[in-house]
Parts: C-alpha cells; structure tokens; sequence
C-alpha cells in the first residue's frame, strides 16, 4: 500500500466528494441493515398466529395490516437505500475520474519535462501503457474499490451490531466461517501482487511491439517480414495470456470460498437458531432476521476478494507510475531565472566537455570557441564527430558535464528554458511531423502566424510546388509522422516551420540530407537572404552549404581540429581538405 500513499494529495483535493461519499454510504449502509428487524417482527406476529391458533376475523384483520405495514417500510427503506446509493455513486465515482483526469496530466506534464536520457532508456509502448493502462487500474481503486470498501467496512458493523443486540451465541457461531476466508485474501494477496506486476510489465511489452510494428510499417514491407512480425507479436500476447491466466487462477479462488462461507453461515443460523426456537431463547423471526444477515454479508464479503485483487493491481500500477515521477528531470530552471526581452545571438563554448552516460561515450571534448550575432558558421565533420551533439547543447536539450555553453554573455542554464528555445529555430536531421494539416505543422509553435506566413516560408524551403500538388494543398493531413510525405519534403517543412519562428538563431543539423543537389541548392540560396542578421549554424556532411559559411568548424571524435574559410581550409591538409576532395573530385583536381 506504500504505493498508493502517493494519492493522498488527490484525495484532498477532492475531500468534499470524498467526505459526502462517505456520508452516503453510511446512510445506504443503515438503510441495507435495518429492514431485518422488521422481517424478524413479521415472521414472529405470523408465527404467534399460528400458535395461537386465531383465526377471527379481528386477528386476520391486524395481521394483514401489520403485514402490510411492515412491507411498507421495507420498501420505504430499500428505496431510500438506493437513492444513497445512487449519491454515493455521483461523488465517490464521480472523484475517482477527477483524480483520473489529474494524474493522466500529472504524468504527461512530468513526462515533457524529463531529457532525453530518459528516453533513450524507456520505450514509447511502456509510456503510453503507464499513462493509460496502468493509470486505470489506479482509478478503480480511488473509485469502485474505495467505494465497496467503505460501504464493507460500513456493512459489516452495522450488521454485526444488529446481530450481536438480538443474540450473542448464534452470531458467533454464524460468523465461525469468517476468519477462514479472512486468513485465505491474507495469503492470496502477496500472489496476487506479484503476479500482476508481470502482467503490467508484458502489457508494456506489448504496448512496445505494437508501436514499433505500425511506426516501422514500411521497412517490415519492404524486407517482406510481416508473418514474422506477426508470430513475435502473437508469442508476445500468448505470453500475455499465460501470464493473466495465472493472475486469474488465484482471483478464482474467492467465489468457492465466498459459496463455502455463505453456505455454513445459513446452516449455522438454522440449525442454532432452531435450537434457540426449541428451547424458548429465541422466535422463530430470528432465523429469519440471521438469514437474511448472513446474506447481507455475503456482498460484503465478496467485495473483499475483488476489492483486495484491484487494490494489489493498482498498488503494482502505482508504483510502476511512481517510478517514472520519482525521476527529478536534469534540465530545468533555476529560481532566479534570466528573462531576457531580446535575443542577439551571440553564442560561446567555453571548455565545453560532454560524455553520454549510458555509453561513455565522450561527444565533445575542451571545446572552446565563439559565434558572433549573425555569423553563418558550417560545422563539418565525420560520422560521430560530435556534431549533432553540439546542436543540442545550445538549445539545452543537454547540459556539458564541464565548462559552459553562454549565449549573449550569458550560461544557458541561467535563461528561462521557454525563452531560450523559443528564441531558436532548429532543423533535425530526422523531423517529426504531427498528424494535422501542412499549415498546422508549418506554423506549429507559433501564435497568429497567417496563411500568407505558412505560404512564404513555404516557399523559402522550396516546398511550394510539392503543396500545390497535394489534393487539398496546404489543408492536405500528412499523417501519423507525416507518413504521406517522403523524406526530402518532411525536412522542406522542418525549415519552413523553424524559420517561421522569426528566431535569431537557428540550428540545421544535417537537415538537407534527404534532398538532391539541385533542390538543395536552391533552398541554400533562398536560406542565404532569410538569415543575413540571424546566427546561423549548420550541421552537415555534404559541403554544398559552404558558400554560406562565414566560418567553418572541422570536428574529429569531438574535438575543433580546424577552423577558417573555405578557400583557407582547402588549401590546408587535414579532414576538410580530405572531405571535399572526396565529394568534389573533379573541382579537386583543378
């Protein structure tokens, strides 16, 4: 339960419902137990009649009315026990979806703030089963659970106080069977908890597969591995199956035992009770009255197993979820936090030093340089040279593990994370696409851009007269990751939706790769208009963008190995000179 003491704040939040719930279980609760009184007064007064052996028309009379009086209440009563029921239903219910609808945003809010480290570590599948799957086992515990639980708890003492007032023998001995099914949830419980964590954990696994299955839809056709990918999604879901038929194996258990217990508990109350009636203790309304507790308490008693079966489900889910919220994200404010009103573009390395954690990699080492405001700087290197690495550390995707990334004077870990990447447009290598229209996707993260900015800046990445052919032009959906559009036009777009930022620094990191030379060229040369004042680094493993270069930065296993112009570099050994001659052989040799 240490799991679930995490939902207390909820809980408070919503204390009025929560409080108003309980009253109306209390009231239901009365309701449910009181009418057995008045079957225990009935069966006597017929019981009497009988003996006495009255059959006037007077005692006829009077014991039809008292019949129908006491019909009458019992009525009245099982009405007014629904209707509390009813109103504990719309609040305890009702809360339960409120904290429901809290904790989903919780998590995704969380789930936004933590770095990339972190998904590199956890799977998009296990994600979404977390905040989806497991957080609806979280929500049958703060409602149905809690609710049958209070309304046990209310139940049950209710009907034994009733009971033990009328005979303290015969309820002792109709309750024997209790502490049997009490011992048994005891030892049925610790399994039920571990066994429905691994059905939680494959459920992420299957999550996982499917997502990967549908997202990569088009490499498993092109290699023809479709049956493959359906037998290791079908051993997933039989392993699935396995698991849950062992989850529910020993939540079986609870119905026989529940039939057991019932069952003594009516033999019990008959055969004592008829001795009590024999020997003159008890009325024979009494029998009545403990049937009819015993099968008051047989709701009660049922709800035990499956109140116990989804609190151990939601104690597993809670702290699957708790798992994940304990994770304190790396890359955040700080208190006193620079609000800058403008950005100027001025960036510094500063002995800058980074090691990806999980595999020691070391992607940039005692870097130290500067880019002036409105500088194009061309950053070259070979595969894995650090390059991408750097593009992330000015937009604090990442924080060097020494030295310091400044920009306008300033550390970056001293701006407002906001300020900063909204005040820089970037360009990744492989762009993300959301399922909404061309327009939306290229004025994504802008407010009031107009159609006439979606149609410029359109222009500007040389995607116009791909739009123009699309069927329903820049309304035309592109898909879950923009899957209607090839690689070339999702990068077109990236830069479209990067410059209609207006940003004063903006980061292509290799974000022409997908394009041929001739629609590169034209981008470029459209792109060299567009960022006169604007800071402007561009990753790139093609050298076709140093015409736009003020400066260009070599990059070899993490280090700056050169820097200069153009023609200054090529006229120098070392890996640029190397890099152009091997993508321009025939310049080369001129």
């Amino acid at each position: 339960m240490k799991a679930l003491w995490t939902l207390n704040p909820y809980f408070w939040k919503y204390k009025w419902l929560l409080l108003s719930g309980i009253s109306f279980v209390v009231l239901s609760a009365s309701f449910a137990v009181y009418p057995a009184v008045y079957i225990r007064e009935a069966f006597d007064q017929v019981a009497n009649s009988i003996s006495n052996n009255d059959k006037s028309d007077i005692s006829s009379t009077t014991l039809r009315n008292a019949l129908i009086l006491y019909s009458l209440l019992i009525l009245g009563m099982s009405m007014l026990k629904g209707l509390f029921t009813f109103l504990m239903r719309q609040t305890l219910i009702v809360m339960s979806r409120h904290i429901e609808y809290d904790l989903k945003n919780d998590i995704y809010n969380h789930y936004q703030k933590l770095d990339n480290a972190f998904y590199r570590r956890n799977s998009t599948g296990d994600l979404m089963n977390r905040i989806s799957e497991d957080v609806s086992k979280v929500r049958m515990y703060v409602g149905p659970s809690l609710m049958y639980a209070i309304n046990t708890a209310f139940a049950t003492i209710l009907t034994l106080i009733f009971m033990f007032s009328v005979d303290y023998k015969l309820s002792i001995l109709t309750l024997a069977p209790m502490p049997i099914l009490v011992y048994c949830i005891y030892k049925v419980s610790g399994l039920i908890n571990k066994r429905s964590h691994a059905v939680q954990k494959q459920q992420s696994a299957i999550s996982t597969l499917a997502q990967e299955t549908f997202s990569g839809l088009r490499v498993l056709k092109a290699f023809g591995l479709e049956e493959e990918q359906t037998h290791r999604y079908a051993k997933s879901s039989y392993t699935s199956f396995e698991k849950n038929e062992k989850l529910y194996r020993v939540n079986a258990l609870f119905m026989p035992l529940l039939l057991l217990l019932v069952g003594s508990s009516t033999l019990i109350a008959v055969w004592i009770g008829g001795e009590g009636v024999i020997e003159g203790r008890l009325s024979p309304g009494v029998i009545a009255e403990f049937i009819f507790y015993v099968n008051l308490l047989t709701w009660p008693i049922a709800s035990i197993g499956w109140v116990m079966s989804m609190v151990q489900r939601a104690e597993a889910s809670m702290e699957r979820i708790n798992d994940f919220l304990k994770i304190n994200p790396e890359i955040i404010d700080k208190e006193n936090i620079l609000i800058p009103k403008s950005v100027m573009g001025l960036i510094e390395f500063k002995d800058v030093s980074y090691t990806y954690p999980e595999s020691k990699k070391r992607a940039i080492i005692n870097l130290s340089t500067k880019i002036l405001p409105g500088e194009t700087v061309v950053i070259v290197g070979k595969t894995g040279a650090g390059k991408s690495t750097l593009v992330s550390l000015i937009s604090r995707l990442m924080d060097p593990i020494e030295g310091g990334v400044f920009i306008d004077g300033e550390n970056v870990k001293n701006w407002q994370l906001e300020k900063l990447r909204k005040s820089i447009g970037t360009v990744p290598q492989d762009p993300f696409l959301f399922s909404d229209s061309v327009s939306e996707n290229i004025s994504f993260g802008t407010s009031g851009a107009s159609l006439k900015d979606v149609i410029f800046y359109a222009d500007v990445a040389n995607l116009t007269d791909d739009i123009q052919g699309f069927s329903d032009g820049f309304d035309t959906v592109v898909g879950e990751r923009g899957i209607t559009l090839s690689g070339g036009q999702k990068q077109r777009l990236s830069i479209a939706r990067a410059l209609i930022k207006k940003p004063k620094i903006v980061l292509f990191d290799d974000a022409l790769s997908s394009v041929d030379t001739d629609t590169e060229s034209k981008i470029l040369s459209a792109l060299k208009t567009q960022l006169e004042s604007v800071t402007t680094i561009i990753v790139t493993q093609r050298l076709s963008a140093v015409h736009l270069a003020d400066r260009i930065l070599v990059f070899d296993e993490g280090k700056l190995v050169q820097q200069g112009t153009h023609i200054d570099l090529v006229n120098e050994s070392g890996i640029y000179s190397e890099l152009y001659s091997l993508q321009n052989p025939e310049t080369w040799k001129e």
